[in-house]
């Protein structure tokens, strides 16, 4: 019978947790905001977040449901919700039949 042994150095020692250094989210935010690929993707989700609370705050203005935006967007109410989520990107077209319900129109600036 052939003999297992570990490779795991047994007497090696580990640093007690109070040895590590912890950061805060400020000093890991600014240092991940060097990085030009975290400002890209950052600026997107802000922009995702910020689409989602404005049709959001279109739509309780006026007092319509997500299902009767739906309706008159041609869509199902589940794209409403998951655009005012923020949970996944919206296309152009999309976003202007949305618009169109609420009353408004897409304007790129």
């Amino acid at each position: 019978m052939k003999k297992i042994t570990s490779n795991i150095n047994t007497k090696q020692k580990t640093k007690p947790l109070a040895l590590y250094k912890t950061k805060t989210f400020d000093e890991v935010f600014k240092e991940a905001s060097k990085s030009e690929v975290f400002k890209q993707a950052y600026n997107e989700e802000l922009t995702r977040l910020r689409l989602a609370r404005e049709v959001r705050l279109l739509r309780t203005k006026k007092h319509l449901t997500q299902e009767s935006v739906a309706e008159k967007a041609g869509m199902p109410q589940s794209v409403i919700a998951r655009i005012e989520r923020g949970e996944s990107s919206v296309s152009v077209d999309t976003l202007g039949r949305i618009a169109y319900a609420l009353g408004k129109e897409v304007c790129l600036v």
